[in-house]
């Protein structure tokens, strides 16, 4: 049986159960949205179980087109861009989609202010060009995942007189790069206005000698749910026709001659093997991308330099829930922002080197850092008992492996293709993974020889799985749907949560709440729902409790907590939908726990 087969027919439906199988499911948008309904969405397969998949996988006798190793925004991208452009895919996860790096991002689609900074007084183009292509790429991003991303304007404060024109022009110039892709045009508000806009904003830093505010320049950059667009990735290559799976390791490469032809990958939750084979490899592996290279060739020279960064999220009364500040510089010259973000506050980053892991956590100077950086700014007392979660993710910082050295690390991307054939595609940033993963695939269809069988890259105005339906006002529908299945009479906090959260794909949630009797809160003060659990172990790949409360919820990142005590009712449903024994249930108890623990701070 080919590949394209073997997965096209893994659930086993005819064309016409599949039409109404989309149909019942909510798979077909009601296209009441701007975006366009794309042709694919209809035609193909419903979304088939990560069991199903792994199945068709392995009796499929011919290679696929494309193998996408890593799950993470620039993997998920690749997969999405190959797959609509009409090549067999595979894509492969070791962990989770968005476990890593991309579910762990300051949530920002920015172009880089400080990078234009640099751009201007280094005189490096580079980085010019670095921000010129991310301010190109988050207008399509905003417009590619409406519901999970939302314009934001985020405040600088100037309490030196030269302060204010200095910002003014760089935030012009940030303006001007954009074009006419820019959100809103960058303004000067007056101290009186910044009192009212953002009153936890003080008026008088004493660390610099009893300064008053002069009034701050308010920039627009775009804020999404990070985890949650890359699961929607994931899902949308899968429905464009995408073999994907996560919880599954490549362990070794199969080769013709020097050149890899496939790869033995391991499912981590059964612990069996099997081959998969394609006639190009994409790495896409983030912080993991020189340990697979060496898996190929362990005389490959290090190309990726990971780089730590923390965040702590505070009590929403930290700020305004739609104004966030930008701390310019802090004391070593890094960059501080806080932000409000799904009714809470976080603040970060931090930028020093680390090891790789899949669990980063914030260190304690980390902690001390943020909280140090932040309190001038602020008249709420900042305090260590005030926060809620601390996370860190860990950067990809590459260089070209053809470059003579790789001291000058940038937040630009690489795409190089190694002396095995395979492509790797490593650095740059959230977003910019579509024109990454554009890139990536190009190089693909390149060195793969499919030129003949590919299409052209439909990204640009393609939107994921939920934008297709979404309106501003959903979560009124949301709400009626619901009725009083929310607990009395409609919940608002939760039907906007929903319609955020799933886009179009909401009204499914709400109606899995009230038939199945769902719609009770998982904990007090976050509107996360049981059926939640259940929609995401059935059309979003969820295969632990880790994987709910961290990517297809961020109760983890939010209220770590407030996770905790949602642990034991996600393990008890999730164990009923996907068959779990005690011994697993116990395990995943255990394995949340000790998951949770390193959102704590030291």
């Amino acid at each position: 049986m080919s590949f394209r087969r073997a997965v096209r027919t893994a659930t086993g439906l005819t064309a016409t159960a599949t039409a109404t199988a989309l149909a019942v499911h909510g798979f077909v948008s009601s296209n009441d949205g701007q975006l366009p309904k794309d042709p694919w969405s209809e035609s193909s397969t419903p979304l088939p179980s990560r069991s199903a998949t792994v199945r068709a996988l392995k009796r499929a006798q011919e290679p696929c087109d494309v193998l996408v190793i890593g799950g993470g925004a620039t993997g998920a991208g690749c997969a999405v861009d190959a797959a609509t452009r009409g090549l067999s895919v595979t894509l492969v996860e070791g962990e989770d989609f968005g476990a890593g790096t991309s579910g762990r991002s300051t949530k920002l689609v920015h172009g880089g202010v400080r990078y234009l900074e640099k751009a201007v007084f280094q005189l490096d183009p580079g980085q010019l060009k670095l921000v010129f292509e991310a301010l190109q790429e988050r207008k399509t991003l905003l417009n590619n995942a409406p519901h999970l991303t939302r314009a934001l304007p985020i405040a600088t404060p100037c309490y030196e007189w030269w302060e204010v024109p200095y910002y003014w022009a760089g935030m012009k110039a940030y303006d001007l790069v954009a074009g006419s892709q820019g959100l809103t045009m960058s303004i000067f508000a007056r101290a009186g206005s910044m009192k009212s806009q953002f009153p936890q904003l003080t008026q008088m830093r004493t660390d610099i000698g009893e300064k008053s505010m002069k009034g701050a320049i308010v920039y627009y950059d775009g804020q999404f749910d990070d985890a949650r667009l890359n699961v929607a990735l994931a899902c949308t290559a899968a429905h464009a026709g995408a073999a994907v799976v996560n919880y599954t390791r490549v362990v070794k490469f199969h080769k013709d001659g020097d050149r890899i032809s496939g790869v033995r990958a391991r499912d981590m939750l059964t612990g069996s093997e099997y081959d998969i084979y394609a006639k190009t490899v994409i790495n896409a592996s983030g912080p993991f991308t020189d340990e697979l290279r060496k898996l190929s060739d362990d005389k490959a020279e290090e190309i990726m330099m990971p780089a730590a960064g923390a965040h702590l999220t505070l009590p929403a009364y930290y700020c305004p829930s739609d104004l966030g500040l930008i701390i310019p510089k802090t004391k070593d010259g890094r960059v501080v922002f806080v932000l409000p973000w799904l009714g809470a506050c976080i603040a970060g980053t931090t930028d020093t080197k680390c090891d790789v892991t899949m669990t980063p956590s914030a260190t304690k100077d980390e902690v001390d850092f943020i909280l140090e950086s932040i309190a001038p700014y602020l008249k709420v007392e900042t305090r260590r008992s005030d926060i809620l979660s601390a996370w860190s993710g860990i950067r990809p910082l590459a260089a070209d492996p053809g470059a003579k050295n790789t001291e000058n690390m940038s937040r630009d991307h690489v795409i190089a293709v190694e002396k095995d054939g395979m492509v790797t595609v490593t650095g740059g940033k959230w977003t910019t993974y579509r024109r990454m993963a554009e890139e990536a695939v190009d190089k693909a269809i390149e060195t793969g020889g499919l030129s003949g069988e590919a299409g052209k890259c439909r990204t640009h105005a393609l939107g994921v799985v939920g934008a297709h339906g979404y309106t501003n006002d959903l979560f009124v529908q949301v709400a009626q749907r619901g009725g009083s299945s929310f607990g009395g009479t409609p919940d608002e906090s939760v039907a906007k949560h929903l319609a955020h959260s799933y886009g179009d794909r909401a009204l499914v949630v709400a109606d899995l709440a009230a038939y199945s009797h769902l719609s009770k809160r998982l904990v007090p003060n976050h509107p996360v729902i049981e059926a939640e659990v259940v929609y995401a172990a059935r059309a979003e790949y969820c295969q632990t409790a880790i994987d709910f409360l961290a990517r297809r919820t961020r109760l983890a990142f939010l209220d770590v907590d407030a996770a905790e005590k949602a642990l034991p009712r996600v393990v008890a449903l999730l164990g009923a939908e996907l068959n779990w024994s005690y011994i697993r249930r116990r395990r995943e108890l255990a394995a949340g726990r000790t998951f949770l623990s390193t959102f704590k701070t030291a």
